[in-house]
């Protein structure tokens, strides 16, 4: 059975913060794979009914930091919002380069989508408030008494408490490998302002009650379990916050715990498990755990927190924010980046189809007035799908907190007076999650001895189109791969073949080889025509189940598989033609047959490899010159149909379609820097 798609989908792809440009990781692990589904969906469900958003995310400590670092030491332009601009055009300069067709990529803070992003953040509060879901609480903010500041969660460096995570770079409230835990658990916090050790302060800011989500999320991760698209780290991710809170004690402290057990609230002891070094104390509720942790640390007692769900902070008093607005009494606080992204997707989605895709920032010229719906007809209703990309650092945030929000929207009814009154209910995230994309077999960091390249570095060495394939074809949805450019890896042999261009020796050399064999022959033998006749059956069936078993992979998000498949139909396609034409001495019945089955097998690899390398193929297509436009060609409507249902009445007429004159040692696939000449 063939898989069901959306009659609408949103692709959207986790937005990059505004301290700079874009490193290889966000485009080999979130753009090149969301682009190549947007692209897909395009040619599956047709133009109109897929809008691919993203755009910068403008808030945020990086950027706060990043910022304070320039102006330190005279180099930052005269804004901060110059800085985010700045930074904005690198990512629109490295997205136009990598072919990336987003039909909007603006900011949060930048152009059209700034009043409106406002608007949304200031509803959603709102409503959310009206309807009970936020809970105003304290929590604690790190203070430089030295430098006499709030301190944003970059702005504080120490060691990660979650167990068994051994990363340094970790700040205020989160590592850099994702891990969550509150400020106060953070080991030998740092000022990266003055060098000292910044003090807790109380600080009052308003507070998602995700703890009452338990049961959706729950049912959630068995939606996920029975579904075959997704990933399973997704599910695992958030399985890992639905456990009750615990607290993980150093067995050295054993008898220090025993001592004070009886007085503690009421909870679960479990012993130390072999290989571990802490025994761990379970408890009902929050409250417990908290009360519990307060008495252990008092008495010295060396503890950390475990994963569990937590109230999810809404604000908080950054400078540099969406304001938020005034709810009872307490003002002059910002929308904290991470809720405020999560939506954002929604308000670059309102901005270009309130605006019919003019005066907004876009990579996809051709989409404008193409597009067709309001912003419900793609969030809201249940025939539309959104399908967001992410690293799998993020799966907590579009997961767990991104999840709970949106049944908290569900859940809260509209009032007929206001304008936005909808009966549709907000359509769970489809969360595809790549798994980190390594450097030379490490986690990229700029800090490290060989620096990683940016995405606009690699195109010194590489094309676009060699890059996109290598990206998708390393299969990151299955576990973490090393990316390793011959060209940047100082260990690389000489005698070996630069991984990267793995798969692109299939562009570059077979089906260069088969488009330009193809055309040659037309010229050569056939005056340039592509003529009319049967395709060899076998052939024919070749395709179909290849195309099929091409649109399951893509169903799936598989595009590791999606790229296998299609590059095994490819060098079958050029191993018949080598082999028939070979046997077709003369100009005849089997040189024809010949040509003619290969520019149906050209035609089926040029449609499916379009989501994957989109310029070459439609170079071959706009060589063919049909006399159809780009969008039927590649439409799976038609993915069934040869190439003479592209033909004119003349053409059948006359027994061919006149081709475009290919010139001689013309390449559909162009070889990169790094490529061997032959």
């Amino acid at each position: 059975m063939r898989p069901q798609f959306p009659k609408r989908a949103i692709v959207t792809a986790g937005m990059p913060y505004a301290n700079k440009g874009l490193h290889f990781g966000h485009i080999g692990g979130v753009f090149v794979p969301a682009d190549c589904y947007a692209r897909f969906l395009r040619d599956r469900i047709g133009a109109p009914n897929v809008l691919f958003v993203s755009g910068t995310d403008c808030y945020g400590s990086p950027i706060d930091e990043g910022y304070r670092q320039l102006v330190q030491t005279g180099q930052a332009p005269a804004t901060i919002q110059d800085y985010v601009r700045a930074n904005h055009d690198l990512q629109v300069e490295a997205l136009r380069r990598y072919h990336i067709s987003l039909d909007i990529f603006e900011g949060s803070g930048l152009g059209r989508c700034y009043p409106i992003h406002s608007h949304v953040t200031e509803h959603i509060i709102r409503r959310l408030h009206a309807h009970g879901w936020l809970e105003l609480d304290f929590s604690a903010q790190f203070f430089d008494e030295e430098a006499q500041m709030f301190l944003n969660g970059r702005q504080v460096l120490g060691t990660c408490p979650v167990p068994g995570c051994k990363s340094q770079q970790a700040y205020a409230d989160e590592c850099e490998l994702g891990h969550q835990y509150r400020p106060e658990d953070l080991i030998n916090p740092r000022s990266s302002v003055s060098d000292t050790t910044p003090i807790l302060r109380q600080v009052a800011n308003w507070y998602l009650k995700l703890p009452e989500f338990h049961r959706q999320l729950t049912d959630y991760v068995e939606h996920l379990h029975n579904d075959e698209r997704s990933r399973a780290v997704v599910a695992t991710t958030v399985a890992e916050f639905l456990v009750p809170p615990i607290l993980y004690v150093k067995q050295e402290f054993l008898e220090d715990y025993q001592r004070l057990a009886a007085s503690l609230p009421t909870h679960e002891y479990q012993p130390v498990e072999k290989g571990k070094a802490s025994f761990e104390l379970r408890f009902a509720d929050l409250a417990s755990r908290d009360k519990a942790l307060e008495l252990l640390e008092a008495a010295q007692i060396r503890l950390r927190s475990g994963k569990t769900l937590v109230p999810f902070r809404i604000t908080g008093n950054a400078e540099w924010g969406i304001k938020a607005p005034i709810i009872e009494d307490l003002s002059d606080r910002t929308v904290w980046c991470w809720p405020e992204s999560l939506w954002a997707p929604i308000s670059f989605s309102r901005c270009w189809l309130e605006n019919g895709g003019h005066d907004v920032e876009t990579l996809n010229p051709t989409s404008i007035d193409r597009v067709q719906g309001t912003w419900q007809d793609f969030w809201l209703h249940d025939d539309a799908q959104i399908y967001q990309f992410i690293g799998q650092d993020n799966i907590y945030f579009y997961g767990v907190a991104q999840t709970a929000l949106w049944h908290a929207l569900n859940d809260s009814p509209l009032s007929p007076e206001d304008q936005e009154l909808i009966s549709e209910k907000y359509q769970l995230t489809n969360l595809i999650a790549n798994y980190h994309l390594l450097f030379l077999d490490k986690k990229a960091s700029s800090s490290g001895v060989i620096k990683p390249p940016t995405a606009l570095e690699l195109l010194n060495h590489y094309t676009a189109e060699q890059l996109r394939i290598h990206f998708l074809a390393l299969g990151l949805n299955q576990k973490p791969v090393s990316f390793r450019p011959k060209e940047l890896d100082p260990s690389a042999d000489p005698s070996t073949p630069d991984p990267v261009l793995k798969e692109s020796a299939l562009l570059t050399n077979v089906f260069n080889r088969l488009a330009r064999s193809c055309f040659y022959e037309a010229q050569n033998s056939f005056k340039g025509l592509l003529p009319v006749g049967d395709v060899v059956a076998s052939l024919r069936d070749d395709a179909v189940a290849t195309i099929l078993a091409f649109e399951q992979a893509m169903y799936r998000t598989e595009f590791h598989s999606a790229v296998q498949i299609a590059s095994d139909f490819i060098r079958r396609a050029n191993k018949y033609w080598s082999c028939a034409i070979a046997e077709a001495h003369d100009v005849g019945e089997k040189r024809q047959e010949t040509l003619v089955s290969s520019f149906y097998l050209l035609r089926v690899a040029t449609v499916l490899m379009h989501p994957i390398v989109p310029v070459g193929c439609e170079s071959i297509f706009s060589h063919l010159n049909l006399p159809v436009s780009a969008e039927d060609y590649f439409s799976w409507d038609n993915i069934f149909l040869g190439n003479e249902a592209f033909f004119s009445q003349a053409d059948i007429a006359t027994g061919g379609h006149q081709l475009t004159t290919l010139p001689p040692r013309f390449d559909f696939f162009s070889r990169g820097p790094a490529s061997p000449s032959k």
